[in-house]
């Protein structure tokens, strides 16, 4: 199962590798598909590719690190 969100991260965790530790803790592929990092603020397109129950434990995983996370509705990212 292949899931595109929208990721945003805060002052506070835009510099923390979680992305990295997303993909160490689960087992899923991540694909970052575009990205607007800043100092005070990132917003990332991110596909996440795992087992269904999996991927939703990830996304849930985020969310308690303090990530907003966004289900991309159109495909917007393709190409």
């Amino acid at each position: 199962m292949k899931q595109r969100v929208y990721l945003t991260f805060s002052e506070a965790t835009v510099r923390e590798p979680i992305i990295w530790k997303l993909a160490r803790e689960f087992d899923v592929i991540t694909n970052i598909r575009t990205a607007e990092v800043k100092e005070h603020m990132g917003l990332v397109g991110l596909e996440i590719e795992g087992e269904q129950d999996i991927v939703d434990a990830a996304l849930a995983w985020l969310v308690q690190q303090d990530v907003h996370v966004e289900p991309i509705e159109q495909n917007v990212i393709e190409g």
